[in-house]
């Protein structure tokens, strides 16, 4: 199955649409991770871990290469750490939770690593988190488009946020929009490709990260919204 979407990956037929419509948007190999001034990275998103029996994730480049993956051992659900292809972790994902609170609904991105069990609730304590995102309530709000507000610096408690999560993740389509510009950051869209009668399904898609915005911090939205929704 790896080889398979390895070798989708780098043939980019899904992309053909989305080009037509951005035609600043050129695929980039992950021999250049970082986004360019006039380039988008095409990322094909697998929601399976390499390792056997551990649930996770598996990200693949244009060029075929392995860019991010999660290998989630003990399973938790408020916790999951973002790697790169050597197994570096880049961000971790907490889930805040409040005993007072009948629903959390707002997680915290942290740099790097984030201990274990044991040493969890002091190592967070330690390091200040980078994002807050708050789950957008539906019975509250009338937009039912908005999935997700999210807030610089680790607190939801400001008003203005900045970035919004819009879409459906059921079904593969949603978007990250900047705050003040409206301008989508990042896209999840499903993969269309059909080859031998065999399709993608919803285990597969594809992140489109636009220029200048981070795909580790997009995939970090892919990870926050597969908790959040499924």
């Amino acid at each position: 199955m790896l080889l398979f979407l390895k070798s989708m990956s780098f043939r980019s037929l899904n992309h053909q649409d989305f080009k037509k419509n951005n035609s600043s948007c050129k695929e980039l190999t992950t021999t250049s991770s970082l986004p360019s001034s006039s380039s988008c990275i095409f990322l094909t998103v697998w929601r399976k871990s390499l390792i056997f029996s551990c649930k996770g994730f598996t990200v693949i480049g244009s060029d075929g290469n392995l860019v991010y993956r999660v290998d989630n051992y003990s399973r938790r659900r408020d916790q999951t750490t973002l790697m790169d292809a050597s197994g570096k972790p880049i961000l971790t994902i907490c889930r805040h939770k409040q005993k007072l609170r009948i629903v959390d609904n707002n997680w915290f991105i942290y740099e790097g690593e984030v201990l274990g069990d044991h040493d969890y609730k002091a190592s967070s304590l330690r390091k200040k988190p980078i994002f807050c995102v708050k789950k957008q309530m539906k019975i509250l709000h009338s937009n039912i488009n908005v999935l997700a507000h999210v807030y610089y610096h680790g607190t939801s408690s400001d008003k203005t946020y900045s970035y919004i999560i819009e879409g459906s993740y059921a079904n593969r389509t949603c978007k990250v929009l900047d705050a003040k510009s409206r301008n989508v950051v990042a896209e999840i869209r499903k993969k269309q490709a059909v080859i031998g009668g065999v399709t993608f399904g919803l285990e597969v898609f594809v992140l489109v990260v636009m220029p200048g915005f981070d795909s580790g911090f997009a995939m970090a939205m892919v990870l926050l919204l597969d908790e959040m929704f499924s």
